[in-house]
């Protein structure tokens, strides 16, 4: 038997030798990657461009933050769950999430004004690009001059001016975007940060409260937070916190 078996794997292994052919690899194929025309002229994409382009689309999201709703509607958001004190949650993603969308239904009007006389006769090729950007920044300026405080305003202006001023430019077009973006953003900071302080208050009042019932009945060893937790989300939840938040959001961005 086991001659049998020492027979058979004989002749396996020499069936499979003579199967065996030479197996010769394909050769690796040159990857070439040109920018510009071969002949060395000047028609095509050059490699500053393409660098160009590159930077503008990476610093492009920072802008489009800064010159919509998104900053006060996520710091508000956050202040939220700060002073409710739940760690992480709502998660990260839900509240930016939330806050994308919140933006879109905020800037809807101007989007659908910038595509209306930028975008679509851009696209159709009755404007320059020089053009659609001028038309497309008209209608992001007038959204945030309506929010923008002439004294943030005024901030920028009389430090790119030479001439201090002390009112407020009654036509928005005239302002340039390098001044009035910083403007806007420190307003919007500076608006949220209010509505958070105002959240805060009845979250404090809370903790203050449960502190000192513990302290009174020598609970010193048990972390108030764990006993004040429950009471704030009871409350959030009563007065049907996330309803009032959006709200007041919506009703700030009013002219």
């Amino acid at each position: 038997m086991k001659k049998k078996l020492i027979l058979a794997f004989l002749l396996l292994g020499i069936l499979s030798v003579l199967m065996i052919r030479p197996i010769h690899a394909d050769p690796i194929p040159n990857i070439n990657i040109q920018v510009g025309n071969n002949d060395g002229s000047s028609g095509g994409t050059s490699s500053i461009s393409i660098l160009l382009l590159t930077t503008v689309l990476s610093v492009a999201p920072a802008f489009l933050m800064l010159m919509t709703s998104f900053t006060r509607i996520v710091i508000v958001l956050g202040f939220v769950r700060t002073s409710l004190g739940t760690q992480q949650m709502p998660p990260n993603q839900v509240l930016v999430g939330l806050a994308l969308f919140l933006t879109l239904f905020i800037m809807s009007p101007t989007l659908a004004t910038v595509n209306e006389t930028a975008l679509q006769p851009y696209i159709k090729g009755t404007i320059t690009q020089t053009e659609a950007l001028n038309k497309a920044a008209d209608p992001m300026k007038e959204f945030m001059f309506k929010q923008t405080s002439t004294k943030d305003l005024l901030l920028f202006m009389n430090y790119t001016s030479k001439t201090s001023t002390t009112t407020k430019p009654a036509n928005y077009s005239e302002i340039p975007l390098t001044v009035m973006v910083p403007a806007f953003a420190i307003g919007e900071m500076k608006k949220a940060f209010t509505m958070g302080f105002l959240i805060f208050i009845p979250f404090l009042i809370i903790d203050i409260v449960v502190a000192s019932t513990l302290m009174a009945m020598g609970m010193m060893m048990l972390p108030p937070v764990m006993i004040s937790l429950p009471f704030k989300i009871m409350l959030f939840v009563l007065v049907d916190g996330w309803y009032l938040v959006i709200k007041s959001l919506l009703l700030s961005f009013n002219p």
